[in-house]
């Protein structure tokens, strides 16, 4: 099956489209990746976007029109990654859609909301969409991320050790694999997110992200401040736990700094780079990692790299591009992996990983031209997954 896999992260400021075929080869999934295309989003669409999400209010209206905005701009993409991709030849799109709000209340996840309309890239491609992966796993009493979870442990399954994925993305989040026990996955804190929301705020919009990690590169970390950052009860909550920008936004970083002396602009993004590095670092060692196997934008900060190989302890540091996924590609290609799942009735979660009662097939359907992908026979249930290389 040749499918597209959507996904705009917490950073909320581009899509990614990529495409893949993907064929079940006895109980392996077999996924051969055919390319990525990305689009920003518009300057009005992502400003529009910024004001609605927490802390800021909104209304039923914004939330309206931001759905079918993002719907447009997902069909627009996928659209073009079928032409540019797959010869107009896609038969399936997951679009995992833009998270604007994911409903944690203490340990438990209360609800999560994505927008982008399906019904828009269904109309627009002619293919059927797969969307809303995150709520079946929530009503399953799960924290509904990361969803990368299933896709690691197929794709980590029988490498030596104890294999831990991590993607850097606005938060941060991991997968213990390749252990004697039950895998588990969560988010360590944040990654990005933080880093972007002081560096917008140091630079009056003018940047918004430190590029290669030159800012925190040039700064010292404060001592006094990264004291306080860690000191958040999250970091201690166990595991499965989720969070995202519903916690660490501009607010949250400006209430953590109310009443310590002045920090100087890159002294600031050194030290919630600081943060990143030390709490992923922090839960790579707890999980007892012997390699670790990174993607995300978060791999093109040099210095954020940098920090983590410093306090790696040992443990080997991959690239997901090493073992033949593209990093920046590697969250689109996840769901490329969940929509064939869905469409041949398979799950898409690992209870263990996500705090479920059980592993559930997800998403919801919007038919494409011409109706629901025929039945197929027959399927099982993978144990593997394997990156077929060119």
């Amino acid at each position: 099956m040749r499918v597209i896999g959507l996904m705009s992260g917490t950073s909320c400021d581009a899509i990614d489209a990529a495409a893949a075929d993907l064929w079940l080869d006895g109980d392996t999934l077999v996924l051969a990746p055919l390319g990525l295309v990305s689009q920003s989003y518009t300057g009005e669409l992502h400003a529009a976007l910024a004001a609605a999400l927490p802390p800021a209010a909104t209304t039923m209206e914004q939330v309206c029109r931001l759905d079918t905005a993002i719907g447009h701009a997902f069909g627009e993409l996928a659209d073009r990654a079928n032409a540019e991709l797959c010869d107009g030849r896609a038969e399936l799109v997951a679009s995992h859609g833009q998270t604007v709000y994911h409903w944690v209340d203490g340990d438990q996840v209360g609800g999560t909301l994505q927008i982008g309309q399906p019904a828009w890239v269904a109309e627009r491609t002619g293919c059927t969409v797969v969307s809303d992966f995150r709520p079946r796993d929530v009503a399953a009493g799960g924290q509904g991320a990361p969803l990368a979870s299933a896709f690691d442990v197929l794709w980590l399954r029988g490498r030596p050790g104890t294999s831990v994925a991590l993607n850097l993305g606005g938060i941060a989040n991991i997968t213990v694999a390749g252990t004697d026990r039950d895998p588990v996955a969560f988010d360590t804190g944040p990654a990005n997110a933080l880093i972007d929301a002081a560096v917008m705020e140091q630079t009056a919009g003018t940047m918004p992200f430190d590029r290669d990690g030159q800012m925190a590169a040039a700064g010292k970390v404060d001592a006094g401040l990264l004291g306080r950052l860690l000191a958040d009860p999250y970091y201690a909550r166990p595991a499965p736990k989720t969070t995202g920008k519903e916690l660490f936004h501009l607010q949250y970083l400006t209430q953590v700094r109310s009443g310590l002396p002045s920090i100087a602009c890159n002294d600031l993004i050194a030290t919630v780079t600081a943060l990143t590095a030390r709490t992923v670092a922090d839960a790579v060692r707890k999980a007892g990692a012997t390699e670790v196997i990174a993607s995300g934008g978060g791999t093109m900060n040099r210095t954020l790299m940098a920090m983590l190989g410093e306090q790696r302890a040992g443990v080997r540091v991959l690239t997901a591009d090493e073992l033949g996924l593209p990093s920046a590609a590697k969250e689109a290609y996840v769901f490329t992996a969940l929509g064939f799942l869905t469409a041949h009735g398979l799950p898409g979660t690992i209870a263990s990983c996500t705090g479920a009662r059980h592993a559930s097939v997800l998403g919801s359907l919007t038919p494409g031209r011409d109706g629901l992908p025929q039945d197929r026979g027959p399927t099982t249930v993978p144990t593997m997954l394997r990156i077929e290389t060119p």
